[in-house]
């Protein structure tokens, strides 16, 4: 069977998945695809959770917790958001291998270092064989496969990330690890009555923009 994950760096959410997708990669096939979250927002007009003050501070209190809660090791990087072009290029560069994958969110989120420019990712990037990180990320084909990449998700229905989409299903966030559990341990669980029901349920009122 086979799966992609999409992610970008900016996302803890994704980071904290990192280790459940690992697990589910000895049950199905699943390619990381990584993918400019910032495009995805812009192409749905909607604001990412950091954006919104209120959900912004709440939003990082449940990292922190669910880190906590996972046994996963975690500090944020000096700021947030911030601009994870470099990184997920370098990512690309790199072959989109699951290695270049933990190393660049263990820099960024679970050892709190920026990772926005090439010289703050200087040290990831000589762990995989990549001596001139800006070089990399500015080659005119992986800029062109990080495009290729997002416009794919977005084609797929992709809204969010990290995003796992699996036979015919998307699964959105951390959140929705226990439910990929769920449907890996029987892909019929989602066809019962009122699933169906609600993938058409109508609008009841809409807010006028």
């Amino acid at each position: 069977m086979q799966a992609e994950w999409y992610f970008d760096f900016i996302s803890p959410f994704s980071y904290l998945q990192l280790d459940k997708v690992r697990r589910w990669c000895e049950r199905i096939d699943i390619t990381p695809v990584p993918i400019a979250f910032g495009a995805v927002l812009n192409h749905t007009g909607t604001l990412g959770p950091a954006e919104v003050p209120g959900k912004r501070e709440f939003t990082y209190r449940m990292i922190v917790w669910q880190a906590e809660r996972d046994g996963v090791e975690l500090r944020f990087p000096p700021a947030h958001p911030f601009n994870p072009l470099t990184a997920l290029r370098l990512c690309i560069a790199a072959g989109t291998t699951w290695d270049a994958i933990d190393k660049i969110y263990a820099h960024i989120w679970r050892d709190g270092k920026a990772g926005v420019t090439a010289d703050d990712l200087a040290d990831v990037g000589a762990s995989l064989s990549i001596d001139n990180v800006e070089n990399a990320a500015n080659e005119a084909n992986v800029k062109t496969q990080l495009r290729a990449n997002t416009d794919k998700a977005i084609a797929a229905g992709v809204f969010g990330v990290p995003t796992l989409r699996v036979g015919g299903e998307v699964f959105w966030g951390n959140d929705a690890s226990p439910m990929i559990d769920a449907w890996l341990d029987d892909p019929t669980h989602f066809d019962a009555v009122e699933y169906r029901r609600i993938a058409t349920l109508p609008t009841g009122v809409e807010r006028r923009r």
